[in-house]
């Protein structure tokens, strides 16, 4: 069962490298925003996955813990676009 874990982690991990391409070559500060939103739950998501396939539950803290630092960093850009920074 933990080969079908790692196998969806890595699928999850390649799917994160195409939004940092976005991050990197996005036209628009929303784009890169919402690329950054992919990885901060692919990563959550990866984070999970291997601590199902490792059976270590102190990933899961950690993947608690860059879900709510993706949340902060969502409602960062929404205040500053909304100030009329951007």
């Amino acid at each position: 069962m933990s080969v079908i874990y790692v196998s969806a982690a890595c699928f999850i991990l390649a799917m994160m490298a195409v939004g940092l391409l976005r991050i990197l070559r996005g036209p628009d500060a929303a784009d890169r925003l919402m690329a950054a939103q992919l990885i901060g739950s692919g990563g959550v998501a990866v984070l999970l996955l291997l601590s199902a396939a490792t059976k270590l539950p102190a990933i899961v803290d950690v993947a608690l813990m860059l879900g709510i630092l993706a949340v902060f960093a969502s409602v960062g850009f929404v205040n500053w676009r909304g100030t009329g920074n951007g």
